[in-house]
């Protein structure tokens, strides 16, 4: 399962979206701006308060490293 964790103006948190899009992968989006719970879940997470927090099956990407999310997806 993937998860992503958004504010609507971050430019990498579209870029993620659009390549999930692109790969035909569903994800789950939490709005961290407006979802304080969810909000508090990333940071706990990760520590950080920037997005796009990806989370794929527990393996944490912070940011869009689309490299990162092949290796934990298993794209080639």
């Amino acid at each position: 399962m993937i998860k992503i964790y958004t504010t609507p103006t971050c430019a990498f948190c579209k870029m993620a979206k659009d390549y999930f899009k692109s790969k035909g992968l569903s994800y789950e989006e939490y709005d961290v701006s407006k979802d304080i719970p969810r909000q508090k879940e990333m940071i706990e997470k990760t520590g950080q308060f920037g997005v796009p927090v990806i989370d794929i099956d527990g393996k944490i990407v912070v940011g869009f490293d689309r490299e990162k999310i092949n290796e934990y997806l298993g794209i080639k």
